[in-house]
C-alpha cells in the first residue's frame, strides 16, 4: 500500500479499512457484521468498564514470498480466548465463528499485508467485553466480540537483537490462583508500574517472580521466558502464567531439533547457570535477553555479548520465522492459508 514504510514500522495502531463484529444476546451469538467504524458505542455502566469482563488475543499473519498470506494457529488463539472467557465467566466465542471472522478481516484488509522480506507483519487483536449496563457485581448478560488488525514492526525496538531486563520483586504481575494464566486486561495493567519503572531505568522490560515466594520465574514483563542450557530448553511453569501459543510452537521445534524440553518451576538464582535466555509471544515472537539485573541484590546475569544472539535461540527464531512466512515445510500444519 502506497506511503506505508513497511520497514519502519513500529508495534503500534494504525487505522485499516474496518474491523468485524459479532454479539451475544438473549444467550446466542449473531452472525458476524463488517464494520468500518473505530469506535465501539457503550453504555457508562458497561460490565466491562467496571469489573473487568474482558479478554484479548494477539495473532499475527504474514506475506510469504510465493504470494500467499498465512495466519499462523488461529485455532489456538479462539480455543485461548475461550478458556479466558469462562476464567472471568463470559460467553465463549464458538471456535469456528472466531477463525471465520479472522479471515475475514485479513481478506477485507489485504492491501494492509506487509510485503514479503520487510520484516514486518499483520497484527490481529481479536476483544471480548461484557457490555450489560449494570452495578451489580455480576456477570454480564450481554458481550461483544471485535476482531481488528493493523501491520506492525517489531515489538521490541532492538528486533532480533539482545536487550536488557531487570528482576523483580516489589510488583506482582498475577497471583498464583488468580487470573494470571488468563489472556485478561488486568494482568497487563498490574504490570505497567514496574514496566515503566524499568523503561525510566534503562531496561526493555521486567522479569516478574511468583507472588507467593518471590521465587520463582513467572513472566518476562508481557511474554513468557525460557533458556537454554547446554542440549535443554527450559521454560518456567506454574499456575500464573499465561500459556504462550509461540512458547508452545517453540518447545516443539526444540524437540524437533533434538532439544530437552524442560517445562518447570524456574529458581531465580539458576539464571546464573543458563547460557542463553529470550522472551517470547506473538508480538515478541523470540528477543533475546543480553543482561538481567536483579533490581534488589544487583546481581548481573549476561547470556550474549553486543546484543548478538545466542546460536540455538538463533536457530529456533529462523525455524519459527521460516515456518510463518512459508519458506520452511509447515510439518505441524499450524499455518491456515488465506483464500
Amino acid at each position: 500500500m502506497e506511503n506505508i514504510d513497511w520497514k519502519s514500522l513500529a508495534f503500534g495502531y494504525m487505522k485499516t479499512d474496518c474491523n468485524v463484529r459479532a454479539y451475544y444476546r438473549d444467550g446466542k451469538w449473531s452472525e458476524p457484521e463488517v464494520c468500518t467504524t473505530e469506535e465501539i458505542p457503550m453504555h457508562m455502566a458497561a460490565a466491562c468498564l467496571h469489573y473487568g469482563q474482558e479478554a484479548f488475543e494477539g495473532m499475527k499473519a504474514y506475506r510469504g514470498k510465493d504470494g500467499k498470506i498465512r495466519m499462523f494457529r488461529p485455532m489456538e488463539n479462539a480455543k485461548r480466548m475461550q478458556i479466558s472467557a469462562n476464567g472471568v465467566a463470559m460467553a465463549p466465542p464458538p471456535v469456528d465463528m472466531f477463525v471465520e471472522m479472522c479471515k475475514t478481516l485479513v481478506k477485507k484488509n489485504e492491501k494492509f499485508i506487509p510485503p514479503y522480506g520487510s520484516g514486518a507483519s499483520f497484527y490481529l487483536r481479536p476483544l471480548l467485553i461484557g457490555i450489560s449496563p449494570q452495578i451489580g457485581i455480576k456477570p454480564s448478560k450481554d458481550y461483544m466480540l471485535v476482531i481488528f488488525g493493523f501491520p506492525v514492526g517489531p515489538y521490541f525496538k532492538e528486533g532480533f537483537k539482545g536487550v536488557k531486563m531487570q528482576v523483580v520483586r516489589d510488583f506482582d504481575r498475577a497471583a498464583m490462583q488468580g487470573t494470571g494464566v488468563f489472556k485478561v486486561g488486568g494482568n497487563y495493567a498490574a504490570s505497567l508500574r514496574a514496566s515503566e519503572r524499568a523503561h525510566d531505568e534503562g531496561f526493555a522490560s521486567v522479569i516478574f517472580l511468583d507472588a507467593k515466594e518471590k521465587k520463582y520465574i513467572d513472566e518476562a514483563g508481557q511474554a513468557n521466558f525460557f533458556a537454554i542450557k547446554g542440549n535443554s530448553y527450559i521454560t518456567p511453569s506454574s499456575p500464573s502464567i499465561l500459556a504462550s501459543i509461540t512458547n508452545d510452537s517453540i518447545r516443539t521445534i526444540a524437540r524437533d531439533m533434538g532439544l530437552t524440553v524442560e517445562q518447570r518451576p524456574v529458581v531465580v538464582e539458576e539464571l546464573s547457570d543458563f547460557d542463553e535466555a529470550g522472551a517470547c509471544g506473538t508480538a515478541a515472537v523470540i528477543t533475546p535477553i543480553e543482561t538481567i539485573v536483579d533490581r534488589q541484590t544487583n546481581t548481573v546475569y549476561e547470556f550474549c555479548k553486543d546484543g548478538k544472539p545466542g546460536p540455538v535461540s538463533t536457530k529456533l527464531y529462523e525455524r519459527l520465522v521460516g515456518i510463518q512466512l512459508g519458506d520452511q515445510e509447515d510439518t505441524h500444519g499450524w499455518n491456515m492459508i488465506i483464500e
